[in-house]
C-alpha cells in the first residue's frame, strides 16, 4: 500500500482518488508501507509553522468556497487526523474539513520540552491554523482530548464557534479510564508487523465498534508509524505523559464545560466506555440548555463515528447548523 502523489506545492501534497486492495490481516507483511488509507480521496496535505518554530501538519478536505460553515476536527490524546479520514471524506461533500495533527502526534514535530503539551499550546497552535485557513467560524467535532479543547476555545473564542460535537469526553473522567490510558501513552511499544500491532491495538482497546480486519488494520495505522530502520513505533511523542502526570494536571472542568452554553451541542457516548461515565453523560444533557445525547451500542471509548447512529445523529446535527 503505497501514497501515490501526483502534485506538490508550497508544502502542500494533493491526493486524488485511488483505490488499493486491503491485505487479509493475516497476510499483513512485516514492512507494509506507513501508509493508511485504502480509499484517498482529494485532500490535500498543507504543514505551517507554529510560533514557536515547529512545524505542524494538517489534513484540508473539501473546498474553501464552500458556503457552509466549515469543521475542526479535533483528535484524542495520541490521535492524529487519520482518524477522522472516513469522517471528514463523507462530510467534505458539503463543507470544508480541516483535521490537525497537535505538535508530537503523526507527522507533526515532537515538542523538544515535554511541558508544552498542555491546552495553552494547542489553542496557540489551532488559532494560527485557523487563521492562516482564512476561518473565521466553524463547527467543532472534537474527540477525547479534542472534545475537552473545544470547551477551552469557547473560553477564548466564543463567537467563533457553531456548534460543537463531544465524542465520548465530559467534564469529568473517570478514574479507571483516565489510569488505563496513562499506562500505556508513555511506553514506547514496538509491534513486529502490523498484524502485530492490530494485535495489540485490540488488547488494548477490545470495546472498539471496529468489526472488520479491514477496519482495525486501518485503526492500527493511525496507531503505528514506521522509522526509518523498518521498526514500528507509537506515533505519538510518549514524553507528552510528562505533564499529565503532575499533581492537579486535570482542573475543574465543569465550568470549562459550561463554555459551550451558548452553542448547540452534540454528546456521542460509547455505550461501554470507561471514560465518561453515564450518570456524568445525563448531567451535561440536564445542564446544557441545548445538548442531543447519542449513545453508541457496544462501543467503548471511543466510538469511530463511522458507525450508522453516529453517521445519522452527525447528519441530523450539522444540518442544523
Amino acid at each position: 500500500m503505497r501514497k501515490s502523489t501526483l502534485k506538490c506545492l508550497n508544502k502542500s501534497t494533493v491526493y486524488w482518488n485511488i483505490n488499493i486492495p486491503l491485505l487479509p490481516q493475516s497476510g499483513i507483511p512485516v514492512t507494509t508501507a506507513n501508509n493508511v488509507l485504502r480509499t484517498m480521496t482529494h485532500f490535500i496535505e498543507k504543514t505551517f509553522t507554529a510560533q514557536d518554530g515547529l512545524t505542524l501538519y494538517y489534513r484540508d478536505y473539501g473546498k474553501a468556497s464552500s458556503p457552509n460553515t466549515p469543521i475542526l476536527c479535533l483528535p484524542g490524546l495520541t490521535r492524529n487526523s487519520m482518524d477522522f479520514h472516513r469522517v471528514a471524506r463523507r462530510l467534505s461533500s458539503k463543507r470544508r474539513v480541516i483535521c490537525p495533527d497537535y505538535r508530537g502526534r503523526g507527522q507533526s514535530d515532537y515538542d523538544p520540552n515535554p511541558y508544552n503539551y498542555v491546552a495553552s499550546t494547542y489553542l496557540n497552535d489551532l488559532h494560527h491554523l485557523l487563521t492562516l485557513c482564512g476561518i473565521h467560524h466553524f463547527i467543532i467535532i472534537g474527540t477525547s482530548l479534542g472534545g475537552l479543547i473545544a470547551m477551552a476555545m469557547a473560553l477564548v473564542m466564543p463567537s467563533a464557534i457553531k456548534g460543537v460535537v463531544l465524542n465520548d469526553i465530559g467534564p469529568e473522567i473517570a478514574n479507571n479510564g483516565r489510569k488505563r490510558i496513562l499506562e500505556y501513552i508513555g511506553t514506547d511499544s514496538s509491534p513486529l508487523n502490523w498484524g502485530a500491532a492490530v494485535d495489540e491495538l485490540q488488547s488494548l482497546f477490545p470495546n472498539l465498534s471496529l468489526k472488520t480486519d479491514e477496519e482495525w488494520l486501518e485503526a492500527a495505522q493511525a496507531t503505528y508509524r514506521l522509522d526509518e530502520k523498518g521498526v514500528l513505533h507509537p506515533s505519538w511523542d510518549i514524553n507528552l505523559v510528562k505533564p499529565l502526570l503532575r499533581p492537579n494536571a486535570i482542573p475543574d472542568l465543569w465550568p470549562i464545560f459550561h463554555a459551550l452554553n451558548h452553542v448547540p451541542v452534540l454528546g456521542i457516548r460509547g455505550a461501554l466506555s470507561d471514560l465518561l461515565l453515564p450518570e456524568t453523560f445525563k448531567q451535561m444533557e440536564i445542564t446544557h440548555p441545548e445538548f442531543t445525547s447519542v449513545t453508541i451500542p457496544n462501543s467503548g471509548h471511543v466510538p469511530s463515528l463511522w458507525e450508522p447512529e453516529s453517521e445519522s445523529a452527525l447528519d441530523i446535527f450539522l444540518n442544523n447548523l
